[in-house]
């Protein structure tokens, strides 16, 4: 494989692995991980709940054993409308491609161990987008408006800043203008630094430090904030066992999310220049304390719980752009794959290719733009 090829694979596969991993875990305290698990998480788990189908019936889905969740699903999705778009895309792709890769195909789902349209399977705010889109017309530009504010556009933006690999601006630009069309205020401002963190990524010679360096120069507001705060804690801390209550407290004074993680207040999830969701600084976090390393990286999160399939895509999602598919552990990766019935290598490598392409069509208008200026100043 190319170097772009290899990371824009472990960049994919990466997510997808750290998704899995996490889902058995999400929505819980470091304690009740430790208490249900027998101690610390160190790979594929069973779901918490034995009776998965029945103990939370409003999310009847087999989290745990190797089953990716939506945040794949979306993932995945999103790499098919780059290739069917062969282009930088905006709001008006997702609504002209993204919501019938939700709502026209069935696929197997994992969670539901049963083919149906991604649509049956993806949270609410992911819903937004065909009530909005297809059902509303509203434009496309403006359709995340009136969502709940959460890590929805984020968990998903991985593949953006591939296709800007090396480029962090041009991701966060281009993920910003796609995110419109599903979230608003610091759920799509994080939408678009996670894209950039992964095109400096993906760039070669970047580190941990020059991801979140990045994310700093393009974050704005409590995005901002969150990260620089939650990334001094993370500096100080040797390894993410022990880590999570002072990670905690420095992401809290941004979170929207109670600290009992299903009981959330009032101002939760609404737009605001002051918060930040918690998923981004997390995984940035992580990233930072196990110095790129992605194992670590994504036990850190798995063992974190609340929202750790998320934290943990994200995470798995940098650490593979840094490091290329062969730091995802080939044990895992094969479990989930056969667990998930999904090819998670193919995804990272049909991108790059659109990648490819893209940075080709980019260099021609580039270099007519640049004629066109230099003849404006002889």
């Amino acid at each position: 494989m190319t170097p772009l090829e290899d990371r824009a694979a472990g960049c994919v596969a990466g997510a997808a692995v750290g998704d899995a991993l996490g889902g058995a875990t999400e929505g819980w305290t470091p304690e009740q991980i430790r208490a249900r698990y027998g101690g610390r998480v160190d790979g594929i788990v069973p779901p918490y709940h034995a009776d998965w189908r029945n103990a939370r019936p409003i999310a009847p889905y087999h989290k745990g054993d190797g089953h990716v969740t939506d945040d794949t699903l979306m993932t995945h999705a999103l790499i098919r409308v780059y290739e069917r778009a062969g282009d930088h895309l905006t709001a008006y792709d997702a609504a002209e491609h993204l919501v019938p890769e939700m709502m026209g195909e069935k696929r197997w789902i994992p969670e539901l161990e049963a083919e149906a349209l991604p649509l049956h399977r993806v949270f609410l705010a992911e819903k937004w987008l065909v009530l909005r889109l297809h059902y509303g017309h509203v434009d496309p530009r403006e359709a995340g408006v009136g969502n709940i504010v959460n890590c929805g556009a984020a968990m998903y933006m991985a593949p953006v800043g591939v296709v800007n690999a090396g480029d962090p601006a041009g991701a966060y630009a281009e993920a910003v203008d796609l995110a419109g069309a599903h979230q608003s205020s610091y759920g799509r401002e994080a939408a678009g630094v996670l894209a950039a963190a992964v095109a400096e990524a993906m760039r070669p010679g970047a580190t941990p430090d020059s991801v979140v360096a990045a994310c700093l120069r393009l974050a704005r507001d409590g995005t901002r904030a969150a990260i620089e705060a939650v990334c001094e804690a993370a500096r100080g801390i040797g390894h993410w066992d022990g880590s999570f209550v002072r990670l905690r407290e420095a992401v809290r004074p941004y979170d929207t999310v109670a600290d009992t993680y299903r009981d959330q207040g009032l101002g939760a999830r609404r737009p605001s220049r002051l918060h930040s969701i918690e998923e981004l600084p997390l995984a940035l976090a992580f990233l930072v304390i196990a110095g790129g390393d992605y194992r670590e990286t994504v036990l850190g999160a798995v063992n974190y719980g609340r929202d750790a399939d998320s934290i943990a895509s994200m995470g798995g999602a940098l650490a593979g752009a840094l490091a290329g598919l062969s730091a995802v552990p080939p044990d895992w990766l094969a479990d989930v794959s056969a667990a998930s019935r999904l090819d998670l290598v193919a995804p990272g490598l049909a991108l790059a290719g659109v990648a490819r392409k893209i940075h080709e069509a980019d260099l021609t208008r580039r270099r007519a733009h640049e004629a066109a200026f230099a003849e404006l100043i002889r």
